[in-house]
């Protein structure tokens, strides 16, 4: 073959043997996509928008249990991490659906962080999706249990509290009736049954106060409300008892302040304070009300000379029934409700309490609330735009 034939023929071979690998590597790629596009399925019309708005945990897991989809609620629980359920339990439960194609449902408890030792408390349901998908559906219950327990604690408390002085009612008009003929013995336990009447009606005011506020019925209508009535009002109220220990009431501090709001609920939450402060003065002392004025708000501080509150039990004061003294409260007259009121009328109108104490020096208690804007005031004669 002559060499002027031989060039183009291996030019020929060349070009064919290029286009034939081309051809290979074209088909290799089109079967790679294919193979990806099976691998990587996407979730089921409609499951992706619904796990994007779900506030609550739902996870989607395909055939090797990798996450391929998880709502904001499964992460922020800590549920999914690298793409991988973190609980063994709803893997477990994960599997036993896959394997047996039933929907399970359990209660679990659940570490809320791989450092944390508080636990969430969930109702889990695990279900098919389709042919290749598994859908983790979970309702934290934490709030749910964590009421109830409040809901028996708080009756529980009731009951204990109550039980006294209705045993005590009990045990005194027995005493009368067994002391009859001798009218001395009649009087005295005739005015300790009114100490306990009256005590167990305070308690039930209490209660219902507090129950009122929690329900947040207090504030069916806002109005414009003076402070200064306001302290008048409270003040008026414990004159009689702090006048029987010698103790002085000194109200001071800024004038004309007002807020909107429920004025017999912040009365009552003004007097509580003020009888608080009573109960824990020394004879012959002195309770003071103040009133300041800040830019946004109005404080009302109550400071009493008695002894002062532990710094462990500063936050607790503010509990339901909680006493840190209870022989004392009980000897004056305390039910544990005062602080608890004080606190949900302040929360009621967007406002706070808080507590300073020194021991042996006595303690303060402000209630902060928001301040009522004043009207614009328009001269006479002025027009407006």
């Amino acid at each position: 073959m002559s060499p002027a034939l031989l060039v183009p023929l291996a030019l020929l071979f060349g070009i064919l043997v290029g286009a034939g690998f081309v051809m290979i590597v074209v088909a290799s790629a089109r079967q790679g996509r294919h193979a990806a596009s099976v691998v990587n399925s996407v979730v089921p019309d409609g499951v992706d928008q619904v796990l994007d708005v779900l506030e609550s945990v739902g996870v989607v897991v395909d055939a090797s249990n990798t996450v391929i989809k998880a709502s904001a609620g499964a992460l922020a629980l800590g549920l999914v991490s690298h793409q991988s359920l973190s609980n063994a339990e709803i893997v477990r439960m994960v599997d036993e659906v896959r394997r047996s194609g039933e929907t399970q449902t359990r209660e679990l408890e659940v570490p809320r962080g791989p450092f944390s030792q508080a636990h969430s408390s969930l109702r889990v349901r695990v279900a098919r999706l389709g042919t290749r998908y598994v859908l983790v559906l979970a309702q934290d219950l934490t709030d749910a249990i964590r009421l109830e327990e409040v809901r028996r604690d708080f009756v529980a408390n009731i009951s204990h509290e109550l039980k006294t002085p209705i045993g005590a009612v009990t045990v005194l008009a027995d005493a009368i009736e067994a002391a009859r003929d001798d009218p001395e013995q009649v009087s005295r336990f005739a005015r300790r049954l009114g100490k306990e009447s009256e005590r167990l009606a305070r308690i039930t005011r209490e209660i219902i106060d507090l129950s009122r506020l929690q329900a947040g019925e207090a504030l069916a209508e806002r109005v414009l409300i003076e402070v200064d009535h306001i302290v008048a009002v409270a003040i008026d109220q414990n004159q009689v008892a702090a006048e029987s220990r010698g103790i002085r009431l000194i109200s001071r501090g800024d004038a004309g302040a007002e807020v909107y709001g429920d004025e017999p609920a912040l009365v009552m939450a003004v007097q509580n304070l003020i009888s608080n402060a009573i109960q824990h003065s020394p004879d012959h002392s002195h309770v003071g009300i103040g009133v300041s004025l800040r830019e946004d708000a109005v404080e009302i501080a109550v400071t009493d000379q008695g002894v002062g509150i532990p710094e462990e039990e500063r936050e607790r004061v503010f509990e339901r029934f909680y006493r840190g003294d209870p022989a004392r409260s009980r000897n004056t007259g305390g039910t544990g409700l005062g602080l608890s009121i004080v606190k949900h009328v302040a929360q009621n109108h967007g406002g706070e309490v808080k507590v300073w104490s020194q021991l042996g020096r006595g303690s303060t208690f402000t209630m902060r609330l928001p301040r009522a804007e004043a009207a614009p005031q328009i001269e006479i004669g002025e027009r407006t735009a």
